[in-house]
């Protein structure tokens, strides 16, 4: 169970994060990353953050980037929480993939559909 405490310093970190993303990848065009969601360790020394990234294709390779440039961004959030924060989590990113789930179980709702309706003229 997240303290308050825990959940506003995720809060901070994750919105400071998404402002981080935006501006890196405004360069690249074609390329979105948001923050979905960040959790942080209960002595506040990690931060997970959940990445959803499109396009998906590219998904791994990006996540892969942003993990080798983990302390680069983590100075980037330093700076900008610096006042907020004494110290600056160590943070660790993974990619939030329910979208793709979402995606895949409507897909596999639509398919089954038409297998389920009753066939007409059939009597049980």
């Amino acid at each position: 169970m997240e303290t308050t405490r825990q959940q506003k310093i995720a809060r901070l970190i994750q919105k400071e994060l998404g402002d981080i993303f935006q501006k890196q990848t405004q360069a690249t065009r074609g390329v979105l990353v948001s923050v979905s969601a960040v959790r942080i360790s209960p002595d506040l020394s990690i931060a997970k953050g959940y990445l959803s990234i499109f396009p998906s294709e590219r998904a791994d390779e990006i996540l892969g980037n942003i993990n080798a440039n983990a302390r680069q961004i983590r100075y980037d959030l330093g700076k900008r929480v610096r006042f907020q924060l004494r110290i600056i989590p160590e943070l660790k990113f993974f990619k939030d993939d329910s979208l793709d789930y979402l995606e895949h179980i409507d897909e596999l709702l639509k398919g089954t559909e038409p297998q389920a309706a009753p066939t007409e003229g059939h009597e049980a």
